[in-house]
């Protein structure tokens, strides 16, 4: 029996026996389990006890320690000297395979990093997967760097200029996803109904670009512009972040479109299509 089968026998067995308890709502697949744990390490929760990875996942924490066992000895995960487990290197090596991501940030790497350079604004490029924006790169003066999106992390697209662009330019039943749901409002000026919001994305699509004025944090400004992937379809979206009051927007979009439209030559020339999803 190998070790995935072996622990969805254990799985099993503690559904079967009632001895220990799931909480309603929890998914019962062992492999469904398995990437609720490893979807704890998101969002900056780089290094984590059993019993916050236990709590973070919903999970009993006798399940949970037979997961996480299951991850380090494979290398999905290390445990520290403290206890506390982080990712681990087998799980990098996986995951540097991803074709679309990476070669999309192998692409867009040096454009965004020249932006960063010539601005001295922080850069951001994102892509938009499922509900939330992903963000592929990001280079910034590394004032407060906790205070922006980390790579790899995840967003919800309705406050910053870069998920409006993304948000704007996606499918309509993900749009709708969005609008119907609850707005989470992080400032005064986010938008957090359906009013303001399809205002906002309206106006993104008629201009063909989005500002975020102290939208997510109230000192921080951002624009962002879409990017064109082969076919000229939309395939992610670059974005400048600054708190210099004394900018001027809109001179940030032209250098946005300008390093958008190099950046989406070369994504043309390579013939890259995006994320289906």
């Amino acid at each position: 029996m190998t070790a995935h089968e072996a622990l969805g026998q254990r799985d099993k067995e503690d559904d079967l026996s009632g001895e220990e308890s799931v909480p309603a709502g929890t998914p019962r697949s062992v492999v469904d389990r398995a990437l609720i744990v490893l979807g704890t390490f998101q969002n900056r929760r780089e290094r984590q006890t059993l019993s916050e990875i236990s709590r973070r996942a919903n999970l009993p924490i006798a399940t949970c320690y037979r997961i996480v066992q299951q991850f380090t000895a494979w290398g999905a995960l290390e445990k520290g000297a403290d206890g506390r487990y982080s990712v681990g290197l087998r799980l990098w090596e996986v995951a540097s395979f991803a074709p679309r991501p990476t070669s999309l940030q192998y692409i867009a790497r040096p454009h965004i990093e020249e932006l960063f350079k010539t601005t001295g604004f922080a850069a951001h490029l994102a892509i938009r997967q499922g509900l939330e924006l992903v963000t592929i790169e990001r280079f910034h003066p590394g004032r407060r760097p906790e205070r922006g999106p980390t790579v790899g992390g995840r967003s919800p697209m309705h406050a910053s200029a870069i998920g409006q662009v993304l948000l704007a330019y996606a499918p309509i039943t993900v749009r709708e996803q969005i609008l119907s749901a609850g707005l989470k409002r992080f400032t005064s000026r986010t938008p957090s109904t359906r009013a303001e919001l399809e205002a906002v994305l309206d106006h993104v699509v008629r201009v063909g670009y989005a500002i975020s004025d102290g939208q997510v944090i109230e000192t921080v400004c951002s624009v962002a512009v879409p990017l064109m992937g082969y076919r000229d379809t939309p395939v992610g979206a670059i974005s400048l972040a600054f708190e210099d009051r004394n900018v001027v927007e809109t001179t940030q979009v032209d250098k946005l479109r300008i390093a958008a439209a190099r950046l989406s030559k070369a994504l043309r020339e390579v013939r890259y299509e995006g994320l289906t999803e």
